[in-house]
């Protein structure tokens, strides 16, 4: 039976109420884990499988492609058909995912199945924290997010070890038929114990017309950059210009907008996605280089290579909070601004990685920087973008950062490597790599750079009025 959103009550300290949590975390860690161990697995599955440079791009970006072109619809099915229907069908529809991913005979066939794996993410992500937002009574909601948020960041800390153990030991296939099991008990725990609840408010129609558009549009550029030289690439480009026309054309007609453009009228709201899109793009691109350098360049296994990382996720456990409450207590404008320069810094420092390296003096002290950078910008990030927005907007103000994030992501790991020059089979040449690995991180910090600066001119700290505009 089918609650309406906010008339559940269930209490944190209760059974149903870690049965929420611990469905949540199932199924989101699951999400992440794939997220941190398939850049670890990349050199090993091109090896496998006779991947191109191209296909292991696409082997990355076409599971963030579909995962941010759908997440805002996911959340719109999950309000109206009920959250935790939606998030068991996207776990099913994940797993089901991962299996082909497992055993997939060609690198065609594995691209198509993280294609449909982030389709089953982008049901099953909003799904996650949408069931404790509806469950909860108000008083155990922070308290029930901050339990989700600390046991999925274990998740993606146990990545590494996992997938890098997984890849070393055992096989790439692996990391992905791993999610097999942990879905079934996802599944057996959310149905059994988890209530449903649903927003009778939702519209009743869905802006699916929207949803197809926009992944025409970020499937085409993504296209257009990976591919840039060939036949194709300027008709990508040409579908994807028209495809984001038709999207903007879309939500200012519909009834039931995927995307209320009227959002993006707030300068905080659109300056911190903007923002956001820079630094994510960054983040994306400096795990994707760094861990096959690590590999292709410096001779580490998969398991060293994951491993390495670390220290990224440490801090982000130990420190994030402390990063929101400092955010709190001093505005958002200065860990905003700070914050990517650190993050710059730090990649500045993985330049040293190379032939002869040393974790300790080259790769520890780069990624140590760069995670406190990250760790003092994410929480307030994650404010200020829902403090401009209304709060009927706070779920689709999420939705829309948690997209352009992956999309920056994406789009950095299509473009890079081919304003750097790699392509074909050079992710193999310690020699080409390197030298392609150096101006890539130089790209990185530049695009942190701008993000802070963007920071610094766009945001203002609660209480301080924004300069008004002047005519010339």
């Amino acid at each position: 039976m089918s609650t309406p959103s906010g008339s559940v009550g269930v209490h944190l300290g209760t059974a149903t109420g870690r049965a929420v949590v611990l469905a949540a975390v199932l199924g989101s860690g699951m999400t992440m884990l794939d997220g941190t161990v398939v850049n670890v697995a990349l050199r090993t599955i091109g090896e496998d499988l006779g991947a191109s440079l191209e296909q292991l791009q696409w082997i990355t970006n076409g599971y963030l492609l579909s995962l941010s072109s759908f997440i805002l619809l996911g959340g719109s099915l999950g309000d109206r058909f009920g959250r935790r229907r939606v998030f068991v069908v996207g776990t099913v529809w994940f797993a089901l995912a991962s299996l082909l991913c497992g055993l997939a005979p060609s690198p065609e066939v594995l691209v198509g199945a993280r294609v449909l794996q982030g389709v089953g993410a982008a049901l099953l992500v909003p799904g996650s924290l949408a069931m404790i937002q509806g469950a909860f009574v108000a008083g155990d909601r922070a308290k029930a997010i901050g339990s989700w948020t600390g046991l999925t960041s274990v998740a993606a800390a146990i990545g590494p070890f996992v997938g890098g153990g997984l890849v070393q030991f055992a096989s790439w296939r692996w990391i992905f038929l791993i999610n097999l099991p942990v879905a079934l008990v996802t599944v057996l725990v959310a149905q059994r114990a988890v209530p449903e609840t649903l927003d009778p408010g939702a519209p009743r129609r869905f802006d699916v017309a929207g949803a197809l558009l926009a992944a025409l549009a970020l499937g085409g550029l993504t296209y257009a950059l990976i591919e840039w030289g060939t036949p194709l690439a300027p008709w990508a480009v040409l579908v994807a210009v028209v495809a984001a026309v038709g999207y903007v054309v879309d939500e200012r007609r519909s009834d039931h907008p995927m995307l209320p453009l009227g959002i993006f009228a707030d300068r905080t709201f659109t300056a911190a996605n903007a923002m956001t899109l820079l630094v994510y793009a960054a983040l994306g691109a400096v795990l994707f280089f760094l861990v096959l350098q690590l590999q292709t360049v410096s001779g580490y296994g998969a398991l060293e290579a994951g491993v390495a990382t670390l220290p990224i996720t440490i801090c982000m456990l130990l420190l994030a909070p402390r990063g929101g409450a400092l955010g709190a207590r001093i505005g958002p404008r200065i860990p905003m601004t700070v914050g990517p320069l650190v993050m710059a810094a730090g990649t500045l420092l993985l330049l040293r990685v190379g032939p002869d390296t040393s974790y300790w003096t080259d790769v520890l002290p780069g990624l140590t920087v760069f995670g406190l950078g990250l760790a003092l910008m994410v929480a307030p990030l994650t404010a200020t973008v829902l403090a401009a927005a209304s709060d009927e907007h706070a779920g689709i103000a999420s939705g829309v950062n948690n997209a352009v994030a992956r999309a920056g992501s994406l789009l950095a790991v299509a473009a890079l490597p081919v304003a750097v020059g790699l392509g074909g089979e050079e992710y193999a040449d310690p020699v080409a790599f390197d030298a392609a690995y150096d101006a890539a991180t130089l790209a990185c910090a530049v695009l942190l750079v701008a993000g802070g600066l963007l920071s610094w001119v766009t945001i203002r700290d609660p209480g301080v009025a924004a300069p008004r505009p002047t005519s010339l």
